[in-house]
């Protein structure tokens, strides 16, 4: 697909507004209801549609094909987020009245340094196809890593700061305490960033390490940098409603591993076909619309059966609860009795 230096600076702009009206509705520091972050999700949702109609419209199927295939992909991908936002707010004991401008402003940090990777990316295909056998293996790898992980069990107790987080914060200093919306203030003639400022750039800079795999991802379906570009713009940019609609349903989301792991094997598999076409070799390709119905099957029955499984779980341990407090009153009981006898 052909994009004008106008047509990126008008997405651009675009893009732009709705961030400036989504922040002006949202100024004022409060606590997002469900209905708030529902309306928001569906909003962003819909303009993601939207746009995607718009390729098909003024562009061409493939072109709109592929954004929607990277749009469910990147925002499935992000979804991993919110585990680690979760983490990160609870590290930073961040108020809840002031959680909406830190995803806000983490999220745009974020997307700047994609749109670096993006660039970068885009840059490297164009000189060296054989990058497509790298990207292809190293979601493999991801996608081997991720089921490990599941299988284990293991959860994150507690957000290690990066180096990058650690050294700003060495340098420039933190205060001890929030300070409204402040991001700096002066403590004893010296100006030090507010923990605000510091939770800021800890998840803007910490969607670095995901955007490693969903970057790859995303090429794997597309190789247009306007798709890619406007495919994690949409997906990042409803996170945040996300973030605060689903929070009590992500720790249900118990396979949501195994499915992202199929997801990103299945795109490296494409790659590494891909790359072979490229090279010569007579593989069978696979198609856009095969890789959003995969996408899109893979995504429902991982929520499908993470749900069972956690009404499974659920039943075990209020069952259990139910034989322990039974047993307790048994054991009450007896003590009651051999008091009797004593007496």
């Amino acid at each position: 697909m052909d994009v004008s230096v106008t047509l990126w600076v008008l997405t651009i702009l675009g893009l732009g507004a709705l961030i400036a009206v989504d922040f002006l509705i949202g100024r004022k520091p409060h606590d997002v209801s469900v209905k708030e972050a529902g309306i928001w999700t569906v909003v962003w949702i819909v303009l993601a549609a939207l746009f995607g109609l718009g390729l098909l419209l003024f562009g061409n199927s493939q072109a709109s094909g592929e954004f929607f295939a990277g749009f469910i992909t990147e925002k499935s991908l992000s979804v991993d987020n919110l585990f680690v936002f979760v983490l990160i707010m609870a590290k930073f004991s961040v108020p809840s009245h002031l959680q909406q401008r830190v995803l806000l402003v983490g999220v745009l940090i974020a997307l700047v340094l994609r749109a670096i990777f993006i660039a970068a990316g885009a840059a490297i295909i164009a000189s060296f196809s054989w990058v497509f056998y790298l990207f292809g293996a190293f979601l493999i790898y991801t996608a081997w890593k991720l089921i490990q992980e599941a299988r284990a069990d293991e959860e994150e107790d507690e957000f290690e700061e990066n180096r990058l987080l650690k050294s700003i914060e060495k340098k420039f200093g933190v205060a001890d305490r929030y300070h409204g919306t402040k991001l700096l203030i002066r403590d004893h003639g010296k100006r030090v960033l507010t923990p605000l400022m510091v939770v800021m750039l800890a998840i803007g800079t910490t969607d670095v390490l995901f955007a490693l795999d969903s970057i790859p991802a995303i090429f794997g379906l597309t190789q247009d940098p306007y798709i890619v570009f406007t495919a994690n713009a949409f997906a990042l940019m409803g996170l945040r409603q996300l973030y605060f609609l689903i929070g009590g349903l992500l720790k249900k989301l118990v396979h949501l591993s195994y499915g992202l792991s199929v997801i990103l094997g299945f795109i490296g598999v494409k790659l590494v076909l891909h790359a072979l076409h490229e090279s010569g070799v007579h593989v069978p390709e696979i198609s856009i619309p095969v890789s959003l119905a995969v996408i899109c099957g893979v995504l429902v029955i991982t929520t499908i059966t993470s749900l069972v499984a956690s009404k499974k779980q659920a039943r075990r341990e209020a069952d259990e609860a139910v034989g322990t407090a039974g047993s307790l009153a048994g054991d009450g009981a007896g003590e009651s009795e051999k008091d009797g006898v004593r007496a």
